[in-house]
């Protein structure tokens, strides 16, 4: 007889993203000053009559998020804080100051974890943020970092995932699928390090993909760009769960359709050949699934084509239509696809 299971839900069952939801329509926003609460890459919190203080949290959990067998303690710092700046530039704002609280075993020593904050410190210094406060507790399960970084707006340029509209041209910074590629040659060598210790990591040749996985750069730079042209995204997300999840994000906030063209999606060299050699998959599936890329997704008004089309780390890869018409993928063969998101799950 099959057992009862007395009403639990699994929140393998939900997901991250359905969890999020069931939790947040629950919570009741009770300060005026909260301009924005869960939902989008950061909160917003009213500053004055002119800026907003935008706030965002993100925790790296051993085991989860790292595998110290493969990952630096100071690329891991550095990391941590930059998945948080990422978050701020998402919502095109700056970051200004960051607090990091940190769970450890006994296991780790003083200067081990003078190397995380070695990472952390060369972060800091990189996004032009301070280091404000934080905690540091023991663990028995293994390292959990947790950044929170606050950052400022002007209130009329802040960009949500919200205000996508038909005709809007959708964009990405830099180039996807390097970092789920450099996961993929990192989980390859430790199991190569497993059945013979001896041997040496052969990683030379994977420097750059590598480095998409373990010391991912927040784009601070394109929002600088971007002030520096007046161009306000309609809408804007990081790309952190892979590109599908990200266009499905900005679709259901903004109520709108998308148009992703293969042949427009920006690759670096390295990845399509270790995609197609090495590991015999497309490159646009690293792109669509693979995740923590943390480059910019964002949509501009047509009239603003002209800023961005002669930027070189902007890249226009489809455009927004009708909510009725799908989110779809067109494909290098011409073929019509819809877009599904199959990106990092957490549960």
């Amino acid at each position: 007889m099959a057992e009862a299971n007395n009403g639990r839900t699994e929140i393998q069952n939900l997901g991250e993203f359905g969890l999020i939801d069931k939790l947040a329509s629950k919570v009741e926003i009770r300060q005026k000053s909260t301009l924005k609460g869960i939902g989008d890459d950061a909160a917003v919190i009213a500053k004055d009559e002119k800026e907003v203080t935008l706030v965002s949290t993100d925790m790296l959990v051993e085991g989860v998020h790292f595998d110290l067998s493969y990952v630096p303690l100071k690329h891991l710092g550095f990391k941590a804080v930059s998945v948080n700046v990422s978050d701020i530039a998402a919502m095109n704002g700056v970051p200004k100051q960051i607090t990091v609280s940190i769970a450890l075993t006994n296991r780790f020593s003083v200067e081990a974890v003078e190397e995380i904050y070695e990472g952390i410190y060369a972060a800091c210094e990189a996004f032009h943020v301070d280091l404000v406060g934080g905690d540091t507790t023991s663990s028995r399960s293994g390292l959990v970092i947790s950044v929170t970084a606050m950052g400022t707006c002007p209130k009329e340029k802040v960009a949500y995932r919200s205000g996508a509209k038909k005709g809007d041209l959708v964009c990405v910074t830099g180039d996807l699928g390097g970092a789920y590629l450099g996961l993929q040659i990192l989980e390859r060598e430790k199991q190569v390090y497993l059945a013979n210790p001896d041997a040496q990591p052969q990683l030379e040749k994977y420097d750059y993909i590598v480095g998409r996985q373990l010391k991912p750069e927040a784009r601070m730079d394109v929002i600088h760009t971007l002030r520096e042209q007046q161009l306000v995204p309609t809408s804007m997300i990081d790309i952190s769960d892979g590109l599908a999840s990200e266009l499905m994000h900005l679709c259901k906030n903004s109520d709108v359709g998308v148009v992703v063209y293969e042949n427009k999606i920006p690759f670096a060299e390295k990845t399509l050949e270790v995609a197609s050699e090495e590991f015999k998959i497309p490159a646009v599936t690293c792109a669509l699934n693979g995740g923590e890329d943390y480059e910019l997704l964002f949509t501009v008004d047509q009239k603003d084509f002209d800023k961005v089309k002669n930027h070189p780390d902007i890249t226009l890869i489809g455009y927004i239509q009708e909510k009725e018409n799908g989110k779809k993928l067109v494909t290098q063969s011409e073929q019509v696809m819809d877009i599904k998101a199959q990106g990092w799950e957490h549960f």
